[in-house]
């Protein structure tokens, strides 16, 4: 099983059929294990959040990022040593490359940890999140959404350790303790064809599971294995979901984290998206799962990339990404960890 796609369409899959009776639920697992081995990806219908949920979101987004630029840098992310807030556009680095976008990142919510030398470097990504005056229905109405889609996500893993042959709660002790997802709110302006097309960079996500929905401009591209993209279109009342590392890692790669960017939008459009990365506790452990000898002959190991070396803590895999991709924040917050960022290959940043 190669980590890109070998099909050329993204499966729909219905999640209420999971929760259905057995015959609904065996075969939405089959389409569940197609989908995660064959393209990595797939649109989510059935999953029971509320339209009218999904459309508050949507036009909140909307109208944060119409907000004047001093409101909206008011929490801008350079302030925050927790990589919390909100990013002009090409302020985010995906492989040293500048991402065309600006976003606001939310977090778990939790108290910050004194700064302490004896203790783990990823210690400091806990903290609050940063939140605009100018736009207070935002709190709760993100609040909400993060409490949804935890709940959402942690159902769809239960049916990813179905489709593993494990129990339904082998997930259980990763996710389990406190929190570390982190939603996304993304901006995507238009610009000339003649520009840079790197909307997000090429990139595999480092979470368990990503749920994306995205509002009516399409640009999410997934990589196919026989070369190429494939167009993940928006879908209304629909998330993309797709695998993280973390997954990959547990799995010794029975299910792959696949490949993905973001392409950017003809000038004079743009595009919005929101995505919920459902991460494990920062002190969590990724195990390897003992799988069947069956599904043990298929699992082909972990994707290397000596550019991006993989962690079992999930600490050291959050922190990781945070330093390189925001490296501004780096600079401010986090300077002795810089040289630590560069040795990545060969040493763990805790």
């Amino acid at each position: 099983m190669s980590s890109t796609a070998d099909k050329r369409t993204i499966p729909v899959l219905d999640f209420s059929r999971y929760e259905a009776d057995p015959v609904s639920r065996k075969e939405f697992i089959e389409g569940l294990r197609r989908a995660a081995r064959d393209v990595g990806f797939f649109y989510l219908t059935g999953h029971g959040i509320p339209q009218s949920l999904i459309d508050d979101v949507l036009h909140a987004s909307r109208r944060f990022f119409a907000l004047p630029d001093e409101d909206k840098l008011q929490i801008e992310m350079v302030n925050s040593p927790h990589f919390r807030g909100y990013n002009r556009v090409g302020q985010e680095l995906t492989k040293g490359e500048r991402d065309w976008r600006e976003q606001i990142d939310i977090g778990s919510e939790a108290p910050a940890l004194v700064r302490d030398g004896n203790l783990p470097a990823w210690t400091r990504l806990q903290g609050p999140n940063q939140w605009p005056s100018a736009l207070p229905e935002l709190k709760p109405l993100l609040l909400e959404w993060q409490d949804r889609l935890t709940d959402l996500s942690t159902r769809l893993l239960k049916a990813f350790a179905i489709v593993l042959e494990q129990d339904e709660n082998a997930f259980e002790t990763i996710y389990a303790g406190t929190p570390n997802h982190l939603i996304k709110i993304i901006r995507y302006p238009g610009r000339d064809s003649t520009e840079s097309e790197q909307g997000v960079g090429a990139h595999k996500d480092s979470g368990f599971l990503t749920l994306l929905l995205q509002e009516k401009q399409k640009g999410l591209q997934v990589e196919a294995a026989e070369g190429g993209w494939i167009d993940a279109e928006p879908r209304a009342g629909t998330f993309v979901v797709n695998i993280g590392e973390l997954l990959e890692m547990a799995t010794d790669g029975y299910l792959k984290a696949t490949v993905h960017r973001v392409v950017t939008p003809p000038a004079g459009t743009d595009r919005l998206s929101v995505a919920f990365f459902l991460g494990a506790p920062f002190d969590a452990e990724i195990p390897l799962l003992d799988l069947a000898p069956h599904l043990k002959a298929q699992a082909s190991g972990v994707t290397r990339d000596p550019q991006n070396p993989l962690y079992r803590n999930s600490g050291q895999n959050a922190l990781k990404s945070r330093l390189r991709s925001h490296p501004d924040v780096a600079r401010r917050h986090h300077a002795d960890l810089i040289a630590t960022q560069a040795r990545a290959e060969v040493a763990p940043f805790a």
